[in-house]
């Protein structure tokens, strides 16, 4: 039976292949084992293709420069070998038109002569993952000398004897490497140890990094450079030095110690100069020294930046090599490569010319449309719980309390309150809902409603941030957490709950209310919940503890269940520590990774961590554990005092049973009353899981087998008794004896039990096909009847229930006609009849808006303004698109309680963004906050979003598997978008691609400091690149590439990659401490760890150093590139990340114009080009007719000053209009915005009593 059709048995096959399955599945093991095993392996490498892509395009051009080239020069000295954009290449040493030596969708890099010059060793990750591999360049061997697809392999060497390479290997996609040594035709490498490190350090950094090998002549010294850790932000240096490493002795050296680092070193041939890298000043230069007397100077100065503040994949300084005779170096830089002589007399160019034909993904690009029905569908459901009679469900949508028929039925809300609504629970009998409230001004209380609807009773007296409410079993009592309501009113950034939390209870019952009782603090303990049958204990969930029970006064803490898992793969760290890859769903606060205190320590190698949520079944016997997106669900087995500690990794050698239920994800996950299903919902969908189903199911199949074992063996005793029998009738015959006649009878009456034996199983067999054929006949008839909750359940695997839970509000736009009448356009649509590329303005022009969309936009002469209509004189003001930031972060949204109010957003939209994109948002709340927006029910830009970034903890395992995961964003976030960060392999990362093509989703991508991985991003075709590319400068390689694969760049320069955060530039220049309109919608607290001082983890910037002279700053030779990009018809478009809100994006705008590109062009990168980016293009971006009313009124012009973007009148989103000053609307209506959130007190005006103060 082969796989795929195991997979795709109907529930009739199912059931009627009980009986004989084992035999046909023994069978099949038998014919498909044995040949597989037969099969040698294919010298080479591996017989397949593991990279599914397939080039649909092709980067046609002629390239004369290039971008971080690395070579070679053959021991000849003849040929120099080098690579670009992933492809290699050879020419002669003389420069002129260069020949593919390798080309394709692979990566291919760092090529190396072997001593003989018959070979080239290079890394490449056409496996599916870097590895290390050689080529004969007469073309008739390559093989792969590394195995596996999970590391980075960089700097390949030759030992000079050429039977060895060594290589920098990491233990992960990225991280520490170390030094290996792979024999040309074995793949198992020998360890090169370094130099004794303390392990105290190394664990500080993140590992030693030792990397760039480079071998004396006689073979017996390797020099390197070493690092701590991979890479650090705003780092000081230095950040690396070389060592030398004896093979005789096996002792390693330092031998620099030099403040701009000491970095890929090379050896003469004669082994008398050592030339390495080192940064001077801002500039990297070339250094020699003469290893006889140790004497040093600068042998070429400014060459290629370094990489010593990034990942550095392709090392830290591009590969290049001495001639032969000693004489002098080949090295690129300045995209050209040189010949530079050892005697310091002027060095001379190589020229090269490179007839580029790289293949490159099909297009993953998407024109969406901004949703405009009257009504709003909730596009997520929270904490939803199914009522004890399996009747109804109630939830938390829009921010308020619904219910809802159960299978079928109309959502309601069960109150009229104005405030937010959350954590509902059932009580016991199913006749009342708690819940808590939120209110920004008020706080928030615990409130029981009933289930039928009507007015809420509130039943504590003291307002707080209350959240996670449970009923005890006899329904006396409601437990919550309760933190203060000061620590959600004042959160000023990430926010992880509430400090000094305490579990406390009400009485249910009660008619007013009531001060509630203390259990105990929470300390890392949340989610109180019981077991039905025992009302004297609370269960809880802690990430250090796991599930824990104690009583009523807090007492007789008893542990029950640990479960940990890990997420990703080693050494694959998230780029960004203050992008969070989970956010708290329930269990405040959370902690990223074990803890160092944690009473039980993770046993399993790598980065294990605690689960996010452990909570016990109603009956308990078992528990569901939440762990990323997935949820499991494990048996209990009390043991005494250790409670057994379940790992993820390898559920088959779990010790108790553990059952994984989602393969898309899931959120919220809640046992129903009597523990029988699990509950779980992914944005607007409820899933529901019938264990007790599934277990009937298997206990049953169990059942099957033992009967079908029975008949086996009962057909095995008849079979054996009936050959004895023969055989001695068989013997009587031969001996010319007569048989006895007993013995005739009973031969004769074991052959009829062995036929009725057949009878039996074949009348099992149709037993059971008459069953599945009945149910599968009533599901087709229930589904004739119109049924569409009713699926046929046809695959070999149970998966949960799907229901969409539909939730509608009327959408909030804007009635009324409006002229905006007198001021210069600058429309950022193409310019009617030009083709200079100058910019399209209007003077004295007019727009008309209709509720929420441009109707007209022309000379004020020649638009008719109906007489209906408002007139809004802007005369001498500039009207431009609203920006729009594609790199957005809040820093962070408030999870699970809502607040009101989102300053952030209100700051974002005053300072004229009228649309935001995030991308990897870490949790879902977003999308209710988004729905909140749509509806009216807070102010903001649009709100457009990744969800959750898809991080390699998700273990893609093949196409399937990725689309799968990719659901997830098209069926339930329908986030028309995903921010694919670094997940996993080459081969991976193109199944997530194909993936969202098929599903029409289009893709972003974190950069990650890592210039590879960026470069195989556009040559796969995704559509966008988040954050700047770490290597400066780039040149007209990379732009073609990036023009023919349409990615768009958002550099985020603020948090520059490859150098200083520009930010601190802005705060170093800018006073933004004392901003009146951003002190007006920024709490204090936030904008003074921001600009009071700058240093460690100032305002959430991670780094040590918060302070750079003007010329360390990178981000200005990172705007080149931007430059070059516009220029050329490239795709730029501008990111905040979040840094600082509102004056951020323009702060962003300002360092990504430091290249000097023009006004124009960087309005183009912060408004059209934006919308393309985010597939709305054709909705935003832009002043004209039929798009939807996204306009700023500026007092100044900013194609006369960039700065001037700032300078703002009003804003208008979606045809409502804003001062810009205080975000009062000015139209349709005249309002004044109503700020929730309690007002900052100034200590001034309390006195401490000290005279004179």
């Amino acid at each position: 039976m082969s796989p795929v059709y195991g997979r795709t048995l109907n529930a009739v096959g199912r059931m009627a292949l009980r009986f004989f399955a084992p035999a046909a599945a023994l069978t099949a093991i038998a014919f498909t084992v044995a040949p597989l095993a037969a099969q040698p392996p294919r010298p080479g490498g591996p017989g397949r293709n593991p990279l599914p892509l397939r080039g649909a395009r092709t980067a046609e051009f002629t390239a004369t420069e290039g971008t971080w080239i690395s070579l070679d020069v053959s021991p000849d000295g003849h040929t120099i070998v080098f690579d670009l954009l992933g492809d290699l290449y050879t020419m002669p040493i003389t420069g002129g038109k260069a020949s593919p030596l390798l080309t394709g969708m692979a990566f291919e890099v760092q090529p190396r002569f072997s001593p003989d010059g018959e070979s080239v060793a290079f890394i490449s990750d056409r496996s599916g993952g870097d590895n290390l591999w050689t080529m004969r360049l007469d073309r008739t061997d390559t093989t792969q000398v590394s195995r596996g697809n999970n590391n980075l392999f960089l700097s390949p060497e030759w030992v000079p004897d050429g039977e060895y390479i060594v290589v920098s290997r990491s233990g992960g996609l990225g991280g520490a490497a170390n030094l290996y040594m792979y024999n040309a035709e074995r793949s198992s490498p020998i360890t090169i140890p370094g130099a004794p490190t303390s392990p105290l350090l190394a664990a500080l950094f993140g590992g030693i990094k030792r990397i760039g090998a480079a071998f004396s002549p006689d073979g017996q010294h390797i020099w390197y450079a070493q690092s701590f850790g991979d890479w650090e932000y705003n780092a000081r240096l230095p950040r690396y030095q070389l060592y030398r490493y004896d093979r005789e002795t096996g002792t390693a050296s330092l031998m620099t110690n030099r403040y701009g680092s000491a970095m890929r070193p090379a050896i003469s041939p004669d082994g008398e100069w050592l030339v390495y890298a080192s940064r001077y000043n801002a500039d990297t230069g070339l250094r020699k020294r003469n290893l006889a007397t140790g004497d040093e100077e600068w042998l070429a100065y400014p060459v290629q930046r370094d990489e010593q503040e990034s990942r550095a994949p392709v090392d830290v300084y591009p590969g290049y090599a001495f001639l032969p005779d000693g004489s002098a170096i080949v090295v690129s830089y300045g995209g050209r490569i040189w010949n530079v002589p050892m005697d310091g007399s002027e060095p001379t160019e190589i020229p090269f010319e490179v007839d580029v034909e790289l293949d490159i993904g099909p297009s993953v690009k998407f024109d969406y449309q901004i949703d405009t029905t009257a009504m709003v569908t909730a596009s997520q459901i929270r904490s939803p719980v199914v009522s004890p009679d399996g009747g109804r469900v109630a939830f938390t949508a829009f921010d308020r309390l619904w219910v809802r028929d159960l299978p079928e039925g109309e959502a309601t809300r069960l109150t009229e309150a104005d405030v937010g609504e959350f954590h509902p629970q059932w009580s016991p009998d199913g006749a009342s809902l708690a819940y808590v409230t939120w209110d920004d001004t008020d706080g928030g209380h615990i409130m029981r409603v009933p289930a039928a609807g009507g007015a809420p009773t509130q039943l504590t007296g003291t307002a707080a941030m209350y959240y996670n409410v449970a009923w005890s079993p006899d329904g006396e009592r409601i437990v919550a957490s309760r933190g203060a309501a000061r620590d959600l009113m004042e959160a000023s950034g990430l926010f992880f709950g509430p400090m000094g939390a305490e579990f406390v209870w009400v009485p249910a019952a009660a008619n007013a209310p009531a001060e509630a009782t203390v259990i105990s603090p929470t300390g890392l303990r949340d989610v109180a919940h019981f077991a039905s049958d025992d009302p004297d204990r609370i269960y809880a969930y802690s990430p250090v503890e796991g599930l824990v029970s104690f009583r009523w006064d807090g007492t007789d803490i008893k542990r029950h269940l640990v479960v940990r898992g890990r997420q990703g793969i080693a050494g694959m760290a998230n780029p960004h520590p203050d992008e969070w890859e989970y956010l708290p769903r329930r269990v405040y606060p959370w902690r990223k990774g074990p803890d160092p205190t944690d009473v039980d320590p993770p046993t399993e190698p790598g980065f294990a961590q605690p689960a996010g949520l452990i909570v016990l079944s109603p009956e308990g016997d078992r528990a569901f554990v939440q762990f990323g997106n997935d949820i499991y669900i494990v048996d209990l087995a009390e043991v005494g005092s250790a409670p057994p500690n379940i790992l993820l990794t390898n559920l088959g050698a779990s010790p108790v049973p553990v059952r994984k239920l989602t393969d898309v994800g899931g959120e919220f996950p809640a046992w129903s009353p009597d523990g029988s299903a699990l509950n779980w919902a992914m944005g607007n969908v409820l899933f529901t899981y019938d264990v007790d189903h599934v277990e009937s199911e298997e206990a049953e199949e169990e059942e099957t087998a033992h009967a079908r074992a029975l008949i086996r063996a009962r057909a095995m005793a008849i079979s054996d008794t009936l050959s004895d029998k023969r055989a001695e009738a068989d013997s009587l015959e031969n001996a010319d004896e007569e048989v006895p006649e007993e013995l005739e009878d009973e031969i004769t009456r074991l052959q009829a039990d062995s036929v009725q034996v057949v009878a039996d199983s074949l009348m099992a067999r149709a037993d059971s096909i008459r069953e599945a054929a009945e149910e599968v006949a009533a599901r087709a008839n229930a589904v004739r009847d119109g049924d569409k909750e009713i699926l046929a359940d046809t695959t070999d695997t149970y998966e949960a229930h799907e229901r969409r839970i539909e939730v509608q509000l009327p959408r909030d736009i804007p009635r009324g006609l409006v002229a905006l009448r007198g001021g210069r356009i600058i429309t950022m649509a193409e310019n009617p009849g030009d083709t200079t590329g100058a910019p399209h303005v209007i003077e004295n022009g007019v727009v008309v808006v209709r509720d929420n969309r441009i109707v007209e936009v022309g000379v004020a002469d020649s638009v008719e303004i109906p007489d209906s209509a408002q007139v809004i004189d802007v005369s001498g003001k500039t009207l431009v698109p609203g920006y729009i930031d594609t790199h957005y972060h809040s820093m962070w949204l408030v999870p699970e309680i809502h607040p009101q109010e989102v300053w952030q957003y209100l700051a974002t939209l005053a300072y004229g963004v009228t649309t935001t994109r995030d991308p990897q948002t870490a949790f879902t709340d977003i999308l209710s906050y988004t729905d909140r927006v749509l509806t009216g029910g807070m102010t903001g830009p649009r709100i457009y979003s990744t969800g959750p970034g898809v991080f390699n903890g998700e273990n893609i395992r093949d196409a399937d598997h990725a689309k799968t995961i990719l659901r997830r964003y098209s069926e339930y976030y329908d986030t028309k978008t995903l921010k694919m960060y670094m997940s996993g392999n080459r081969q991976q990362r193109q199944w997530i691609i194909q993936a969202a093509r098929e599903l029409e989703l289009m893709p972003t991508t974190e950069g990650g400091l890592d210039y590879k991985i960026d470069m195989t991003h556009a040559i796969d075709g995704y559509p966008g690149i988040e954050h700047n590319i770490p290597v400066a400068p780039m040149y007209s390689d990379v732009v073609e590439l990036f023009k023919e694969s349409e990615t768009t760049n958002t550099p985020t320069l603020l948090v520059s990659y490859g150098g200083p955060f520009g930010e601190n530039y802005f705060y170093a220049t800018e006073n933004a401490h004392d901003d009146p309109k951003l002190n007006m919608f920024v709490p204090k607290e936030n904008i003074d760890a921001r600009t009071r001082r700058r240093g460690s983890g100032a305002g959430g910037s991670p780094g040590p150093v918060g302070w750079f002279l003007e010329e360390e700053h990178v981000f200005p030779r990172h705007a080149e590139f931007v430059k070059k990009m516009l220029e050329d018809d490239g795709r730029m478009a501008v990111g905040s990340h979040g840094q600082i809100q509102g004056v951020g994006f323009h702060w962003e705008l300002w360092a990504m114009a430091a290249g000097d590109a023009s006004n124009h062009d960087m309005l183009r990168a912060a408004t059209i080009l934006g919308a393309e980016a985010i597939g709305f293009g054709e909705q935003i971006g832009s002043i004209e007719e039929d798009k939807f009313a996204d306009i700023l009124v500026l007092n100044s012009n900013p194609l006369d000053d960039l700065r001037n973007t700032v300078d703002i009148h009003y804003v208008m989103k979606d045809g409502r209009l804003y001062d810009g000053m205080t975000l009062n609307e000015v139209y349709p209506e005249e309002r004044t915005l109503e700020r929730r959130r309690p007002a900052e007190t100034d200590p001034a005006s309390t006195s401490a009593g000290i005279p004179g103060n």
